[in-house]
């Protein structure tokens, strides 16, 4: 999927509106508590200030009701963090459309910033609104798009203004399409997935569309006990899916007939009950005991998995291998996380939970690629088109 990008077109003295995911978490004090989001925003910024760019930005936050203005989803303490990292005063308009937005756009000067307010203080963003689509693109010369966070959403913001503004890619969904669609498309092969997670039915489309490339399938977490209840061992408490068990049983035969590599925990850390200091052991994946619940992978799964990883050249995961919220049935996520970090070959983490492990756990400097993005990586996964890329130039 080849797309223009920002090197591609002339930004000087334009009007340039910029999709960003500036979709920060926030305390109960409105602190940014992570500002990953914004720093991964950074080189399209900052390309288009160098290169004489009118700059302006455009985010949602949270999740408003879509009825107006509501202080505890205001980008303010966006538009603070983001003047201290571009060392330059970023004037924040206080709506995204209307007269606020058109005075704050008028006098915006080359290499200057404006952020608009929270697009999805107008319920017309999700509707995809094409009168509110047009009212964004009205303040602008160029679209580009760098939020692949909400490539997966046709919203007015992310697709509705492409109907009215010529549109690109900027740094961070280049790299996102680019390196995750070489990886599914054209991947350095042995090539294997990891997939965890709570429910198989978020990844039955993955899967399927996996089966078909990869030459190992790794199945852990919370999925992985439908997997087992196909196979015919007694699951206790463990999360179960009793409705997708002759689906697992489906996939698994289907993995055989592609001659892929199908593995599933051998051992597991089971618990007494779902807390962080729950007594807990380690028990093969045939005997988990009828009163006792599977939270993590065991140690012995660990090596297993871990060295498909380490023989690799392309590995994807998404989704931890247990409930690595509480330290003891943490140890799983965090060994693919390690083993992730020694592989030679390329090795992306998609985005969700498994993202935040590998950020928590400090391997995401040791890993080729850690996506922005949850829901639209695990679609680009699943091999959907994502109406946010789609809209843009073809190269």
């Amino acid at each position: 999927m080849n797309k223009k990008s920002i090197e591609d077109i002339v930004v000087k003295g334009k009007k340039v509106l910029v999709r960003v995911d500036f979709n920060v978490p926030l305390d109960e004090n409105l602190n940014i508590t992570d500002d990953i989001r914004i720093q991964a925003a950074l080189p399209t910024i900052e390309y288009l200030l160098k290169n004489g760019a009118k700059l302006i930005l455009a985010s949602h936050l949270g999740r408003p009701k879509g009825v107006g203005f509501e202080h505890k989803y205001s980008l303010s303490p966006v538009a603070a963090r983001l003047e201290e990292l571009l060392c330059k005063k970023v004037t924040l308009a206080s709506d995204c459309i209307g007269d606020s937005a058109k005075a704050a756009v008028a006098s915006v000067k080359e290499g200057e910033v404006v952020l608009l307010e929270n697009v999805r203080f107008h319920k017309e963003e999700t509707k995809n609104d094409p009168d509110f689509a047009k009212a964004l693109a009205s303040l602008a010369e160029v679209y580009v798009n760098d939020a692949f966070g909400t490539a997966h959403r046709a919203h007015a913001s992310t697709e509705g203004v492409t109907k009215f503004l010529p549109a690109v890619a900027g740094y961070l969904l280049k790299k996102e399409i680019d390196i995750m669609g070489n990886a599914l498309d054209n991947p350095k092969r042995p090539f294997v997935a990891i997939l965890g997670g709570a429910k198989v039915s978020d990844k039955i489309g993955v899967i399927e569309n996996l089966l078909k490339k990869v030459d190992t399938l790794i199945v852990g977490g919370g999925m992985a006990y439908t997997f087992f209840k196909a196979l015919g061992y007694e699951v206790g408490k463990s999360l179960l899916e009793a409705d997708k068990v002759d689906l697992a049983k489906h996939l698994m035969e289907e993995a055989k007939v592609k001659g892929v590599k199908f593995l599933l925990p051998v051992d597991n850390v089971v618990a007494m009950e779902f807390k962080a200091d729950a007594e807990h052991k380690i028990v093969d994946s045939n005997k988990i005991p009828a009163d006792w619940e599977g939270l993590d992978i065991g140690p012995v799964t660990r090596e297993i998995f871990g060295k498909e990883i380490l023989d690799a050249q392309t590995v994807i995961w998404n989704g931890p291998m247990g409930v690595f919220e509480f330290p003891a049935f943490a140890k799983g996520t965090e060994a693919m996380a390690e083993y992730l970090s020694r592989c030679k070959g390329i090795t992306i983490v998609g985005g969700g939970d498994s993202a935040a492990a590998v950020e928590q756990m400090g391997y995401a400097d040791k890993v080729t690629h850690v996506s922005t993005g949850g829901g639209a990586s695990l679609e680009f996964m699943e091999g959907i088109v994502l109406p946010g890329v789609a809209a843009l130039l073809d190269a």
